[in-house]
């Protein structure tokens, strides 16, 4: 059972974790191919994902949660890792380009507390990246992996904690179509299985790929605003009207 950030390390050198990485920086960086410029922040778990937006960035930090502990990232390099707690970040808010959001919402006592506060560090462009477990994926099932923890999202769900959170979702996709196995040959068929699934089976992948953006305008909530009357109703005549003189 992964129960800390050193485990997660660790799972990511295995087969498993090698099949996870592989997969879903693909589907990442046909979202955002590049980091040029941009100032970029990974909540939960997202350190294996962070590297290949790292040339060229502005600035990229880690932000290892509390109840998951930290390590040093990168490994003999000059550490970009950080602790902070889900709803606290340590940032200025509107100071950051991206926020790339794994291996957190699922375990976020208070999911939309958690994505308010990411919405406060983000600027007015900014843009977030969530990947959760799918409440109908396999992933889920493997207790194993770091899917297999936390609390799985329906998109349904995902989609209503977003736009509870002011967020405004842009790409909506599935992904992880490859089975949770151990074997060297998945590795191998890994992108031909995710293609096929992401065609033909999209309903069965692993986990939700949710891109948002923020949103800066009013929001009108349910019985909020004024009342206002439609038609003339009744008007009583202002005292000394039609006065004779």
């Amino acid at each position: 059972m992964l129960r800390n950030a050193y485990d997660f390390r660790n799972f990511y050198r295995s087969i498993a974790g090698r099949i996870m990485r592989r997969v879903l920086q693909t589907r990442l960086l046909a979202l955002w191919p590049h980091g040029q410029g941009l100032r970029i922040a990974g909540c939960g778990y997202a350190v294996p994902y962070l590297s290949a937006f790292r040339p060229g960035s502005e600035r990229i930090i880690a932000l290892m949660p509390a109840t998951l502990g930290i390590h040093a990232w990168p490994v003999d390099q000059t550490n970009l890792a950080a602790f902070s707690h889900d709803d606290i970040l340590p940032l200025e808010s509107a100071s950051v380009d991206r926020v790339l959001l794994v291996h957190g919402l699922e375990f976020a006592d208070h999911p939309v507390r958690m994505l308010k506060e990411i919405w406060r560090v983000l600027k007015s462009t900014g843009r977030l990246i969530v990947i959760v477990p799918s409440r109908t994926g396999l992933w889920t099932r493997a207790e194993w992996t770091p899917f297999g923890l936390g609390a799985p999202f329906t998109g349904t769900q995902l989609s209503y904690v977003l736009r509870e959170s002011g967020f405004v979702t842009e790409h909506s996709t599935q992904g992880l179509f490859v089975p949770p196995l151990r074997l060297p040959i998945f590795l191998r068929l890994a992108q031909v299985i995710e293609r096929f699934g992401q065609r033909f089976l999209p309903m069965l992948g692993g986990v939700h790929i949710i891109e948002a953006s923020k949103q800066i305008y009013a929001r009108a909530e349910p019985g909020g605003g004024s009342r206002v009357s439609v038609g003339a109703g009744f008007i009583p005549r202002p005292v000394g009207a039609y006065k004779k003189v």
